[in-house]
């Protein structure tokens, strides 16, 4: 790059990396806490969302633990650890109360253009795994977060749930079910979009598309100095507070800031594909997310389900996900992601997950080298009717799993979202997947406490707060009557009411 294409430096107070679901969200938060903060948002793509963000990206399933049996655990003696599916939900509610206070302001659509009631079902067969979900159902049905779960084990009360699922199966097999009636299917790019919408209506934001993030250095001052390209034009952004939320891509940025909290994480892609049917007489017949049991050796993305999706108000079934490898860490990214992320920081727990994950080694192997006709055999196992011709093959938004250090083990792959922060409160990177962009809000707001330390504490702060996020400031796992009273109002807000 010649010198005379650098353009002259731009100065902000904050700077967002990614024009996903975390960017936005932390955006708009930041704003209606101080609408004069000078911020800027840069894309790499040339348009938002469309990344892991992007509608058919993900499965859209509102992750509030209502029907992912990855997110309950077997203890010791035998009974079912529900913590952290209560503190999912916990998660997710808070989400709905941001929505809910977007959309009563003006700020988003009406909730039909982002976000639709799907209710949310567990399915199992085989009498040990219908014992397993009795359990769960016992424990999680007993919290008031759950209350309103349903358990059956009645063949025809899972045809009126779920026709295409159990139309034709075999009578003797056990099978059980529950359901929440309550669950919702959202497009997380609408709502990206629709936030940067509303940014772009603001004074001090301004939105860059078709940028390349060079480099990151701190300066003496404690702010940083951004060197981006932008259409061959390569220019300086110096920001007081820069964040990550680059999806995939957060994992090299965050090395390339070279701070003392990123040193050792490393990253495992995985990639993802989905079959999708649009014929309307099939369609028509499934209006639920349908969640089975994962696989021995599967990571617990690959938990499949089968899904009613509603991404701009078009209705289809999706089923999945079909896991696979690749070097990139995005979708439109580079099969060099993953060696040039190997650092010797990282390189330690890096090889140490190699050596110590090959059952999951060998399960995307064997995902990878599946056929259509492969992968309509598992379908029939949620749908035993399912015909080939009538699906087709969808490639699903990239993830990179997290790998950190571990002293027993050396290094640790790790399922979740972590949010990193630098000491100073500077810097803020969004690594991992799933839930993600469920619990977006809740993260966010977890990042601004650390980094924003002083003004979060003041009192017009914390006021916003509240107006923003109701149960802001309590627990919505130890305060069981706050957390009904907040989903009342925000079951009928954004129309999932039953």
């Amino acid at each position: 790059m010649t010198r005379r294409n650098h353009m002259t430096s731009k100065s902000v107070d904050v700077l967002l990396v990614g024009g996903g679901a975390m960017s936005t969200t932390l955006g708009v938060l930041l704003k209606q806490l101080d609408p004069s903060m000078t911020m800027l948002m840069v894309e790499r793509l040339g348009s938002i969302a469309k990344e892991s963000t992007d509608g058919w990206n993900n499965a859209g399933t509102g992750h509030a633990a209502y029907c992912e049996l990855n997110y309950t655990s077997e203890n010791e003696d035998g009974s079912v650890n529900i913590d952290k599916a209560v503190a999912i939900n916990a998660a997710f509610e808070i989400s709905l109360q941001f929505w809910s206070y977007l959309v009563e302001q003006g700020l988003m659509p009406a909730p039909k253009e982002f976000i639709h009631r799907v209710p949310h079902q567990s399915f199992v067969w085989g009498e040990q795994n219908v014992n397993m979900l009795k359990a769960r159902h016992a424990a999680m049905s007993a919290h008031p977060a759950f209350k309103e779960m349903q358990f059956t084990q009645d063949p025809a009360k899972m045809k009126e749930w779920m026709p295409l699922v159990m139309n034709n199966r075999d009578s003797q097999q056990p099978v059980a079910a529950t359901r929440i009636e309550h669950g919702a299917d959202v497009n997380f790019g609408a709502i990206a979009r629709n936030m940067t919408k509303h940014l772009e209506s603001l004074d001090h934001f301004e939105l860059r598309l078709n940028c390349d993030v060079k480099a990151l250095k701190k300066r003496s001052d404690g702010r940083w100095d951004v060197d981006i390209v932008q259409n061959g034009s390569r220019s300086t952004v110096n920001a007081k507070f820069v964040f990550l939320g680059a999806g995939g891509g957060a994992l090299p940025l965050l090395q390339k800031a070279e701070v003392e909290e990123g040193k050792g994480f490393g990253g495992f892609p995985v990639s993802g594909q989905w079959l999708v049917c649009e014929k309307p007489a099939l369609v028509d017949q499934h209006f639920a997310k349908v969640y089975g049991a994962a696989p021995i050796g599967a990571p617990p993305m690959s938990v499949p389900h089968l899904d009613t999706r509603i991404i701009d108000g078009k209705k289809a079934i999706l089923f999945g996900p079909f896991a696979g490898f690749t070097t990139k860490f995005l979708k439109t990214g580079s099969f060099w992601d993953l060696p040039k992320s190997v650092k010797f920081s990282n390189i330690k727990p890096m090889l140490s997950v190699g050596k110590n994950n090959m059952d999951l080694t060998r399960y995307l192997i064997s995902e990878v080298m599946q056929s259509h006709k492969d992968r309509c055999e598992s379908l029939r196992q949620f749908f035993p009717d399912a015909k080939d011709e009538d699906w087709t093959l969808a490639y699903a938004g990239q993830r990179v799993q997290i790998i950190k250090k571990d002293d027993k083990l050396g290094g640790k792959l790790e399922f979740g979202t972590e949010a990193i922060t630098t000491k100073d409160g500077s810097l803020a990177a969004l690594l991992g997947a799933s839930p993600g962009a469920s619990t977006t809000v809740n993260t966010m707001i977890g990042i601004m406490e650390r980094c924003f330390k002083e003004r979060f504490t003041t009192s017009d702060w914390q006021t916003k707060m509240k107006v923003m996020v109701p149960s802001y400031g309590e627990s919505l796992v130890s305060n069981t009557d706050l957390l009904v009273s907040v989903r009342a109002h925000t079951l009928e807000t954004l129309n999932l009411k039953p």
